[in-house]
């Protein structure tokens, strides 16, 4: 063998910088660009070779392969998909069984040896396809190949190097060149072989540095499984997700300001099996494993700061998966490593200026539910496939509904109206590709394959949260297109009402100027579910389950359930669900104002939540009862208020999200207002301190007939046009009885906001709504623009038409210029 055929068939990591794609494709090129560069910076690479694009040309041209392929594909039809197996699968077997070169051949075999004296003999290494043309700007070829894990020996790494040549032209490849206008000879394949992380005994995943669903730039999304990294890329798993928020991080603080458990019922693990058999398996995961978080809070914030290195270094938004090693004899550094990082190729293709805002505008029986991918809308007859074997009945504007999707599945899916899936997590190929395709996907349902049959008319939205639904029947959408570059600029404040965190990083991309009202009920509902005071004596209410109280019991048991990933302090669990839900919403609209209400349940929507009844009582009407600021200071509830003080204290303080302010709702009387202070500052949330403003909700007439005394004590008022109309109309607005006296616009209410409005201005202090008017009357948004109101607090579905309103009505008053 000459040493300039060596050299051509195998670069080290050492050698490849991003400017080898050619030679050695864009994974190979992308880890040795980090290798080179990054590893100063504390981010961790395997170490591995390239087998070079030029050592696969060599291959088929010497061997005459390239000929014989070019013959077999003469008559492609790649939308008959018989047609494309046929042919697939003939040239695939002739590149089988094709003999090496014997200089090829011993330049692989010196390579391992090289790597078996770095890290032991029949070192584990993963051999992994690298094509030349992956992860162009328009085109992503990454998964397209195929990868094979645990490989030990010479022989054996021989023998997946042939099978990864062969998989360049797997069905599914073949179609993607095609339908991209690539000639099948246009892209040329290089292969990784990279010491294998031992994730098998630990965990692994993917990360992206912006959310994959909204394009939200300022956060990291990372997410993960137990076992090898392959579960998670092939959706076979739905993992555990966290977010990072860049801004702060970058300060030096812990901003990690979602975590969500997912079910990870199965691992990917190593298989000692004999030659010719899989080298990984599948084993389930043990219950403790399923309960609990794969990273810790440091592992979390590691990955996310090497993802900004590696974001800042390829200036661009990136793809990266990562793995760690486990901990322990004969297994692994127990270290976190990068394995691969690509750019991002689906929201970097997307105009910024222009957002499609999709809207269900009916409602039917639900059929199955999971995490929406995406915020769109589709519909169409179900086709209910469960294998790949039966994809050739799928007709074009069908929905795809199956267990899960690999890249095999790929010619239908890009015909597909809406996919549907079992399993899979927000990174899986089923994600990956729906979000490439501009598809809504639904993925995770769990049974979606069995609440439909095929020729069913359904509808499938991903447009209302995280979690998407499939409906009976062809329900009828509407899409809102708005040009961001029209919308004008206002003296009056237009700023958003936002309760869910999940929708913050879609609904801050809406014209705002901050949320006025951020609701934690929402939270605590569906994010916590559990009453605040069981958590807090949950000890109390083991003992009292323990004296046979059958009621305690199934409380106990119901909140172990919910709290698995906290089996020691249940009070944490509150506080960092309350942390994560603010911080989510605080981080979406970072750096302008969030200002938080404080939860505002009344005793029987507490009493609903788990444990409630033992710690609520039962009142006649609760919408004017124990409500609001009356239970933060009172010796009742008081230990509740310290678990919430205390999440938004580390939303505060230690994710650095200070553009969280608070706001006090049913506030009764100046001297409760400063009780509700004295409290707050009690628990570390000072008024004044690290720039904390404290508001009032002006929703009870007190509230505006002693505006001059609450000014003396709050920040700003927030009108609460809701209650302020109930209260001062003597009317309950949850009953039908007397609803159709309850009107905003009444002049009684209308005396009352301007009165507020007057006062507010005149001692200097800020003030706005929050309540429904203006998000229903365009009338009434033109009153608080006359009356000289700060800001309206609306919904994001009225705030660009409100806010062009508001725009003209300025302008008449001479308040813009035109």
């Amino acid at each position: 063998m000459s040493s300039q055929h060596a050299q051509e068939f195998i670069l080290w990591f050492d050698d490849i910088s991003i400017d080898d794609v050619h030679l050695v494709g864009g994974k190979n090129a992308s880890l040795g660009e980090m290798y080179q560069h990054l590893t100063a910076k504390g981010v961790n690479i395997p170490h591995g070779f390239a087998i070079t694009a030029y050592a696969y040309k060599y291959l088929i041209e010497s061997t005459g392969i390239d000929k014989k392929v070019l013959e077999i594909l003469s008559d492609l039809d790649t939308h008959d998909l018989r047609n494309l197996q046929e042919r697939g699968r003939k040239v695939r077997k002739i590149i089988r069984n094709a003999e090496f070169p014997e200089d090829l051949r011993d330049a692989i075999l010196k390579s391992y040896k090289q790597m078996e004296d770095e890290y032991g003999e029949y070192v584990d290494v993963a051999v992994r396809s690298s094509a030349t043309a992956e992860d162009l700007p328009d085109a992503s070829f990454a998964g397209q190949q195929d990868t094979y894990l645990n490989v030990r020996g010479p022989e054996a790494v021989l023998d997946y190097c042939s099978q990864c040549f062969a998989s360049l032209f797997t069905d599914r490849a073949i179609s993607y060149r095609h339908d991209k206008g690539f000639s099948q000879f246009d892209v040329y394949l290089s292969i990784v072989v990279q010491k294998m992380v031992r994730s098998d005994a630990a965990c692994a995943g993917v990360l992206f540095t912006l959310d994959t669903e909204s394009g939200f730039e300022d956060a990291i999304y990372i997410t993960g499984s137990w076992g090898l990294g392959e579960n998670v890329v092939q959706g076979a798993v739905t993992p555990d997700e966290f977010y990072v928020f860049k801004p702060t991080l970058r300060e030096g603080k812990r901003p990690i300001v979602s975590r969500r458990i997912g079910s990870k019922d199965i691992k990917m693990i190593y298989s000692h099996a004999e030659e010719g058999e899989e080298t990984v398996k599948n084993i389930p995961t043990s219950e403790a494993e399923r309960g609990k978080y794969i990273l810790n809070d440091d592992d979390i914030l590691t990955l996310a700061e090497w993802a900004l290195h590696i974001e800042d270094h390829y200036g661009r938004n990136m793809d990266i998966e990562w793995a760690k090693d486990g901990d322990g004899e004969n297994v692994g550094t127990g270290k976190l490593f990068i394995v691969q990082a690509r750019p991002e190729t689906v929201h970097s293709q997307t105009s910024r200026n222009i957002t499609e805002t999709y809207i269900l505008k009916e409602h039917s029986k639900i059929l199955a539910s999971g995490q929406a991918v995406g915020a769109k809308i589709g519909k169409g007859t179900a086709r209910v496939i469960k294998t790949v074997a039966g994809i050739h009945d799928f007709q074009a504007g069908e929905v795809l509904v199956t267990d899960m999707t690999d890249p095999d599945w790929e010619p239908v899916m890009k015909k597909a109206s809406g996919i549907v899936t079992n399993r899979g997590g927000r990174t899986c190929h089923a994600a990956i590709i729906s979000r490439e395709l501009g598809i809504p996907c639904l993925i995770g349902t769990t049974s979606g394959t069995e609440s439909v049959n095929t020729g069913d008319k359904i509808t499938v939205s991903c447009a209302e949260g995280e979690t998407g639904h499939m409906f009976e029947g062809l329900l009828d959408f509407s899409i809102n297109t708005t040009n961001l570059d029209s919308i004008p600029e206002t003296r009056t404040k237009i700023m958003l009402n936002v309760g869910i965190p999940e929708k913050a990083f879609f609904e801050c991309q809406v014209p705002n100027d901050g949320v006025g009202l951020a609701r934690e009920e929402f939270i605590i509902n569906a994010h916590i579910g559990i009453h605040p005071l069981a958590l807090y004596n949950f000890e109390e209410l083991i003992e009292k389950a323990a004296s046979g109280d059958e009621e305690a019991g199934e409380v106990v048991q119901q909140i172990e359930e919910k709290t698995t990933a906290y089996p020691h302090d249940k009070r944490q669990f509150f506080i960092d669900k309350i942390a994560e839900g603010v911080g989510r919403i605080a981080a979406g609209f970072y750096p302008r104002d969030v200002i938080v209400r404080l939860s505002d349940f009344k005793s029987n929507e507490y009493a609903n939540l788990i444990g409630g009844k033992f710690y609520e009582p039962v009142e006649s009407n609760p919408m004017i009862g124990w409500r609001g600021a009356s239970r933060y200071y009172d010796e009742k509830y008081i230990d509740a208020f310290e678990l919430e003080c205390k999440g938004l204290l580390k939303a505060r303080n230690e994710m650095g999200l200070t553009n969280i302010k608070l706001m006090v709702p049913f506030c009764r009387t100046p001297e409760e207002g400063k009780r509700v202070i004295e409290t707050l500052k009690k628990f570390g949330l000072v008024q004044g301190e690290n720039g904390l403003e404290v508001y009032v909700m002006c929703e009870i007439p007190s509230n505006v007939i002693s505006a001059d005394a609450f000014a003396d004590i709050f920040d700003g008022f927030s009108i609460g046009s809701n209650d302020l109309t109930q209260l001062t109309l003597g009317l309950d607005r949850d009953s039908d009885l007397v609803a159709h006296i309850f009107d905003e616009r009444n002049e009684a209410i209308k005396t009352l906001v301007k009165m507020v409005i007057d006062v507010a201005k005149r001692r200097g202090k800020k003030i706005g709504i929050c309540g429904q008017a203006p998000s229903d009357y365009p009338e009434f948004a033109l009153f608080l623009v006359d009356c000289g109101i700060d800001s309206m607090s609306l919904i994001p579905d009225t705030a660009v038409k409100t806010k062009l309103l508001v725009c003209e009505r300025e302008k008449e008053l001479g308040l813009l210029k035109e």
